[in-house]
């Protein structure tokens, strides 16, 4: 297995470890304050992506994908259609239409805020895996 100079810099590792937790507090803060302000699923996502991707350049891909394999990848993406598309049915189930969160709580408010923090979660889901997959098949490619 071939070391690039940045796999085996300390420092770089050092604060990689120290920034990677942050990033991903960050990327839950944005994936739930996403109904209240800017963010979402997508962005938060990404943001989530990002992490493992810095994992990935400075440790080796191999140590990431020991991390996050890519069976752990493959279902992140489809649960998290999954659950986007669940949501939707479970409206339709209720009697409303396709995505009509009203119907899933007692309160319209209440319903809204549930099927949004549902659709939101399962899009930063796919989203998550999407992004580290294709830096994992970009990645493996030299």
């Amino acid at each position: 297995m071939k070391l690039y100079p940045r796999q085996r810099h300390r420092v770089l590792q050092v604060v990689t470890k120290l920034v990677i937790p942050f990033v991903l507090m960050f990327g839950l803060y944005v994936q739930f304050h996403g109904d209240y302000g800017p963010g979402g699923g997508f962005q938060a996502g990404v943001i989530f992506a990002s992490a493992f991707i810095l994992h990935g350049l400075i440790f080796g891909l191999q140590r990431t994908r020991a991390v996050l394999s890519p069976t752990v990848l493959r279902f992140m993406m489809a649960s998290g259609v999954l659950l986007y598309a669940g949501t939707g049915l479970v409206t339709m189930l209720f009697g409303g239409t396709l995505l009509d969160y009203d119907v899933l709580a007692h309160d319209p408010l209440h319903g809204q805020h549930w099927g949004i923090f549902a659709v939101e979660l399962g899009v930063g889901i796919t989203v998550t895996a999407v992004m580290v997959t294709l830096f994992y098949g970009f990645a493996s490619k030299r």
